[in-house]
């Protein structure tokens, strides 16, 4: 196996884009990500797109050949990538073990999502789409109610209180005000979240992630023949994944996300160190009790200590580790094929020292973890500073 590096990243703003399309968007983020390798994408040999309903968002499928259409890459292969939530991380992961097993040199990973286009109760049913559908969403539970669920469970067994979740709230939109693709640029308070109306007792809308459109790539090739493009290349030190139940119900422990941990458990001994290790985390917080329960399945908190590291500063700058310091999902934004490629685009912003204001210091390892549904698919990612 090939030592796996990233040469370029691009990324489009989040958030409401009524001028744009699912093409413009992707095309954009392309674009960016090309540049900034140094690359014409005559060299590219393969690509990767992570995106989860297009057709039922966008009415648009066979995303790959209209990607590779519009992006000039015509006739390498692309290819649509599919995990709900976690379509972008595997659109990664799939771009990675490309590269590392020698099949392709040089290639594309990208994500893209065009959701605001439809009602919120259309969107709604759509994701759905990604829990069971005959236990789940056929019997009404949308991923609100799912996360509820997981909350209230969280919140019995080691005592959290709803306002333990919403300094997660107020922790991320206070990191996404340096971001400038972050969809909310605004600081709330802890009252605002706990003032805001319920969505699924007891989770309420400013504990959850919004409807966003979006786009964002990243360009990968072996360690090797990086520095043909970059002097600031950052080594993909592992990549791992695994699957739960997709249904809620089948799960041993609703207040713990088990796919995570077995997939950071791999991560890590592939990367050979341990959670003490990484500096920064971006971490998949559809909802807050998601970085909450991620937090602890990744080893950076005890399990039933996760519901005090915001509110506690631990998991800010000045703290133990810097979680989500693009703003997260609930501060960035969730185009939900994107997310997990913009995880990967803040991460390698922040070990090249380029993250402007909200620079983590010294860093030197990032890690990502990106979710599908809830908890049924779950990719973990660390990246490195290359010495």
């Amino acid at each position: 196996m090939r030592r796996v590096a990233i040469i370029g990243i691009g990324i489009t703003k989040f958030g409401e884009h009524w001028d744009k399309g699912i093409r413009e968007l992707a095309l954009e983020a392309g674009i960016k990500a090309i540049a900034d390798a140094g690359l014409e994408g005559e060299k590219i040999d393969a690509g990767y797109v992570g995106n989860m309903a297009a057709g039922s968002f966008a009415l648009q499928e066979h995303l790959g050949a209209m990607l590779a259409d519009h992006l000039g890459l015509n006739p390498i292969p692309v290819v649509k990538v599919e995990a709900a939530c976690a379509s972008g991380a595997v659109a990664f992961r799939q771009a990675y073990m490309a590269v590392a097993s020698g099949i392709h040199d040089i290639v594309v990973a990208g994500g893209v999502e065009k959701m605001t286009d439809l009602d919120t109760e259309t969107v709604t049913k759509i994701l759905s789409a990604a829990g069971d559908q005959e236990w789940e969403a056929f019997q009404g539970a949308t991923f609100p109610s799912l996360y509820a669920l997981m909350m209230r469970s969280y919140m019995l067994k080691y005592g959290a209180t709803e306002e333990d979740f919403a300094y997660v709230a107020v922790k991320n939109h206070r990191h996404a005000k340096n971001v400038e693709y972050a969809q909310f640029r605004n600081e709330i308070t802890l009252e605002q979240v706990m003032e805001s109306k319920y969505v699924a007792e007891p989770i309420k809308v400013l504990d959850s992630s919004p409807i966003s459109d979006g786009a964002a790539a990243v360009i990968l090739t072996s360690l090797d023949q990086a520095y043909s493009y970059t002097s600031e290349p950052i080594e993909v030190l592992a990549s791992s994944q695994a699957t739960d139940t997709i249904a809620l119900h089948d799960r041993e422990d609703l207040s713990y996300v088990k796919a995570t941990e077995i997939a950071a458990t791999k991560a890590y001994k592939q990367a050979n160190i341990t959670p003490t290790h990484i500096d920064l985390a971006e971490v998949h917080d559809a909802f807050t009790i998601g970085e909450v329960m991620a937090i602890e399945a990744l080893g950076f908190f005890e399990r039933g200590e996760g519901y005090k590291a915001a509110r506690e500063g631990w998991s800010t700058y000045g703290g133990k580790i810097v979680i989500n310091p693009s703003g997260g999902l609930k501060g960035a934004g969730h185009p939900v094929g994107a997310t997990g490629i913009k995880q990967i685009y803040e991460i390698v912003l922040q070990l090249r020292g380029k993250a402007g204001s909200r620079q983590v210091k010294n860093a030197t390892y990032g890690l990502a973890n990106n979710v599908g549904g809830s908890g049924a698919t779950s990719v973990v990612t660390i990246l490195g500073k290359v010495y």
